[in-house]
């Protein structure tokens, strides 16, 4: 089969790969029918992930049909729709067992694209299929239904959860990618009285008006004074940190008010200054994570219902074969307007897995 393979830092390539076969009991083959592209898949090459090995098939998010699963699964089997979650879990460890499915210690977590090879291919192997693999309704589309596979679940519950956001507030969302697009979609399921956007691009900070932004800030022009303004110099309740910046996780702890939340979703490469010589005063409350994915069901429901504008964050599609420039444009967001760029083609040839001895 094909596939997105990484080589190192600055080198990857759409290439011949072996095809995947189930080699434990609770594995599921999934044949691509749908992918997409993170921000996350640029840092690993850049080479800030130092975990993926050279030859790593990258991609953790994906939408397809399974083709063949181990004899210890239950939930889905061959012919069946699925979305492949960014999270693997096994159930049973004691992380899994308190719904703490992005901390699995057995065997699961993120490790699509991470540690084992992952979905920006034409067949992927699911580990864990039972609570990875998410059967679709017939009504949603697969390249919307892709968005559920990190974007929507990580901005609900490591922005809008983790912040705690209620009826009547006031949300900061710095960052406004993807993910933080997605929060604030997410955000307004809440009710707030009005969700503040903070981007450095005219042309995301427009995608957050469309896509529930009340007031939108660039950057540059004190967008700590604008959440002044609007709440009679209080701050804001919760602030979502969507970059991964020490500039823009410090401006959210301004911009937060006493008794708010910061709720970092952004993924940081570099030491970040904590000012507790101010915050320590303030009751504020910062929270981390990375996804848990126990959203994910719940999501597609709504997804099904048309509640999520997911469709809103497709920008870009492409055929699988075009993977290499699929990335070049998606690299490229602040020229080419890029938010999720989705991969997907007609279905292919059938193959026959290959099974482990």
């Amino acid at each position: 089969m094909k596939a997105y393979v990484f080589h190192g830092p600055g080198q990857s390539a759409w290439e011949d790969v072996p095809d995947p076969g189930v080699s434990e009991a609770t594995d599921a083959i999934v044949r691509v029918d749908a992918v997409t592209i993170c921000g996350t898949d640029l840092h690993i090459l850049k080479g800030d992930v130092p975990e993926v090995r050279p030859g790593t098939v990258l991609g953790h998010e994906a939408v397809g049909e399974v083709v063949d699963v181990g004899g210890d699964v239950r939930t889905v089997r061959p012919g069946d729709r699925v979305l492949v979650s960014c999270i693997t879990a096994c159930g049973r460890c004691r992380p899994c067992r308190a719904g703490m499915y992005g901390q699995c210690r057995g065997g699961g977590g993120w490790i699509l694209g991470h540690l084992v090879d992952g979905t920006q291919a034409e067949y992927v192997r699911v580990p864990h299929a039972d609570l990875s693999a998410h059967p679709l309704p017939s009504t949603l589309d697969g390249k919307d239904a892709v968005l559920l596979a990190d974007i929507f679940p990580t901005s609900y519950e490591v922005g809008v959860l983790n912040g705690h956001v209620r009826p009547g507030d006031t949300v900061a969302v710095v960052g406004a990618g993807p993910v933080g697009l997605a929060a604030v979609a997410t955000a307004r399921l809440f009710a707030p009285e009005r969700i503040v956007a903070v981007d450095l691009a005219a042309a995301r900070l427009e995608a957050a008006r469309h896509l529930g932004a009340d007031a939108v800030a660039d950057a540059r022009e004190d967008p700590e004074q604008l959440v002044a303004d609007l709440t009679d110099g209080l701050g804001a309740d919760v602030v979502v940190e969507a970059v991964g910046l020490p500039e823009t996780f410090e401006l959210c702890t301004r911009m937060v008010r006493p008794g708010g939340h910061v709720a970092n979703v952004g993924v940081h490469g570099k030491p970040v200054t904590l000012h507790l010589e101010d915050l320590w005063i303030k009751n504020v409350t910062i929270t981390t994570g990375l996804v848990d994915t126990y959203s994910t069901p719940t999501l597609l429901r709504m997804a099904a219902a048309g509640r999520l504008p997911t469709a809103q964050l497709v920008t870009h599609t492409f055929p699988l074969a075009l993977m290499e420039e699929a990335y070049d444009v998606f690299a490229r967001a602040a020229d080419t307007g890029a938010l999720k760029v989705v991969l997907g083609e007609e279905p292919h040839e059938e193959v026959v897995p290959y099974r482990a001895a």
